[in-house]
């Protein structure tokens, strides 16, 4: 269907469905939607095109989402650099990690998986990255705990941290190649026939519950101010997302008049974000927050950070190799080859969460290739600027498309051009280090839960009234918690003697995704069960070899600029295992279509379990 449209670019009323992709499946008995499902449609989907204002206010709200996490990576970084007082240097590489994720981005939504999809620093790599700078070798000189000792325009302070982020940079690029591999040979898209919803449904979910203990410490430092940003953006995402907002619009027809615009649905992080921010700020200057360090609900104050405003410069261009050459040491290497694996596997469970919130159909084979396959290339651009991070797709992001009900993938190419001039303009990304840390945690409150119910939500699929997938799920899920935490109640328990598969096994059995994706792909490959019983026939759903062949499939996943149509016409084109097969021929969509008349096809729903 294709809703009639003002000349501003904006539906009338509201920002009407269109598309098949946000089509949800009817009762038969007509082609009217029930106001449930209505309310559960989604306002743009992967193909749409947004208005270019909002394409931009969309893209803020992305680049909120993922702003924690790409603003604590280097920070918490910066204690095995060195770098805990010169706050200088951790302004030039939070722009740089700014600047790395924005190209990456773009490239992954472009070339890549081609869903919106935000790219970003990886917690998967701190681990690793911090075990190897806590080795004797690379341990921190003592006078550089001490700021008064501390020159940072010394030659031999530089020397300091830039010698260990070289060693960093060497090791994520070398790493990063392992993940280039794996994606553009096809080899995950090749265990991806064995992959169901009892294999992603605790990936996904994990994803979400692994990080409650950060949500809960971000939320801590103040559950006053935390509280109020969950309750806002649960306030405009559920109560207020229906009630339209008239704003006064223009144009030549019409003249000066009022539009309607669903603002609460649209922007409810933003607006939760910014309220909360603007309220800290008026509770900052007249002194409601405690100023001393030692109290409790100081860190929900603004100004704490005021000094890197005017310390950043205006304009500053990250490039390759800006701290030096790289080096690569075998004990770092594997240790990132490690979260180089916990992030693929996350990964490849946030494109189908991904693909289920905005409307898509399930991702196909090629697509995923692709898609880890360019993130692997992302590493290597990490590496290669400097961030001492690699990059992942941002759950966050993921959990920001089920409660703003806009899935299009331009907001995201919006979000990725506004991080790289963010990475430029510096002072720009130190006003944003001002937000509050509770209002991040509040923020984290309502995402997590989003990410944890897409991933319980796909389990519609799989018959869970058979206690044979009951027993997956739980036992995935139940262990999937228990040993992480037991890991790091006890860290000294893995001893093998061996420092680098210490490394190893310490970063694998601390990843909740991967020990909950590992038991569910074990045990359901492994357990006697039917296809329709483990959810592999509704899983994929399309009647042919690969959903990558159906029309909604190659409009979201196939390469841009023609790319697709113009490599059809090659044979060869079948063996390489990111590209979209070969266009059906006349005879074979005559073939599909006879199918189609005796077969009701079934439409890829958009989730409805996730009410956010």
């Amino acid at each position: 269907m294709s809703p009639e449209k003002e000349s501003n670019g904006l539906e009338n009323d509201t920002f009407a469905i269109h598309g098949h992709f946000c089509e949800l499946e009817n009762d038969g008995e007509g082609s009217d939607l029930s106001e449930e499902d209505d309310k559960n449609k989604l306002a743009y989907c992967v193909t749409d095109v947004p208005a270019w204002y909002l394409c931009i206010i969309l893209g803020i709200q992305h680049l909120l989402t993922a702003f924690g996490g790409i603003i604590a990576i280097p920070l918490i970084l910066s204690q095995g650099l060195c770098l805990q007082h010169d706050g200088l240097t951790q302004g030039h590489l939070i722009s740089t990690i700014f600047f790395v994720s924005g190209v990456c981005t773009l490239l992954q939504v472009t070339f890549g998986i081609r869903l919106p999809i935000v790219q970003g620093g990886t917690f998967a790599f701190l681990a690793p990255s911090m075990a190897m700078l806590s080795m004797p070798e690379w341990t921190c000189p003592a006078w550089t705990q001490n700021a008064s000792l501390v020159n940072t325009t010394s030659p031999e302070y530089i020397d300091v941290w830039q010698s260990r982020m070289r060693e960093l940079q060497g090791s994520i690029m070398v790493g990063s190649l392992f993940q280039v591999l794996v994606g553009f040979s096809g080899l995950i898209g090749f265990f991806m026939r064995f992959i169901g919803p009892l294999t992603i449904a605790p990936t996904i979910s994990l994803i979400g519950l692994s990080l409650y203990d950060s949500a809960g410490m971000s939320a801590g430092n103040h559950w006053g101010i935390s509280t109020m940003t969950t309750a806002l953006i649960i306030l405009f995402s559920q109560y207020l997302r229906h009630i339209p907002v008239p704003f006064p619009t223009y144009n030549k027809t019409k003249k000066l008049h009022t539009s309607r615009i669903y603002i609460f649905q649209l922007l409810p992080v933003l607006l939760g974000i910014t309220l909360s921010w603007l309220i800290c700020y008026i509770f900052t200057i007249s002194n409601v927050l405690p100023s001393d360090p030692e109290k409790y609900g100081y860190l929900a104050r603004t100004d704490l950070k005021g000094d890197v405003i005017s310390q950043a410069p205006w304009f500053r261009f990250p490039y390759p190799g800006q701290w030096g050459l790289p080096t690569v040491s075998l004990a770092g290497l594997i240790g990132i080859l490690a979260g180089v694996l916990s992030s693929m596997i996350e990964s490849v469970g946030d494109y189908h969460a991904c693909a289920r919130l905005s409307g898509a159909p399930p991702p196909p084979k090629h697509a995923i290739n692709r898609g880890i396959g360019i993130e692997g290339i992302g590493c290597l651009l990490a590496g290669a600027w400097g961030t001492g991070n690699g990059t992942t797709s941002y759950s966050e992001n993921v959990g920001a498309l089920g409660i703003t009900k806009v899935g299009s993938r331009m907001v995201i190419v919006a979000g990725g051009v506004l991080m790289i001039i963010m990475g430029l303009f510096c002072k720009i990304g130190a006003i944003f280090t001002t937000i509050p840390t509770p209002v991040i945690g509040g923020m984290f409150l309502v995402m997590f839960g989003v990410i944890s119910a897409a991933g319980v939500s796909n389990l519609q699929y799989a018959d869970m009234n058979s206690s044979r997938n009951v027993f997956i799920f739980g036992f995935s899920m139940f262990s999937g918690l228990v040993i992480p935490n037991w890991i790091f109640k006890n860290p000294d328990a893995i001893a093998t003697g061996v420092v680098e598969l210490d490394q190893l096994l310490q970063v694998l059995l601390t990843t909740s995704m991967f020990i909950g994706g590992f038991f569910g792909f074990f045990l359901d490959n492994t357990i006697p069960g039917t296809l329709r019983e483990r959810g592999i026939m509704d899983w994929n759903k399309i009647p042919l070899d690969d959903s990558s062949n159906t029309l909604e499939s190659s409009e979201v996943y196939n390469l841009p600029f023609g790319i697709s149509s113009y490599l059809s016409s090659f044979s060869w084109v079948r063996y390489v295992p990111f590209l979209p097969p070969n266009a059906p021929s006349s005879q074979d969509e005559a073939m599909v279509d006879s199918l189609a008349t005796k077969q009701q096809p079934v439409k890829p729903e958009v989730i409805r379990s996730v009410a956010l």
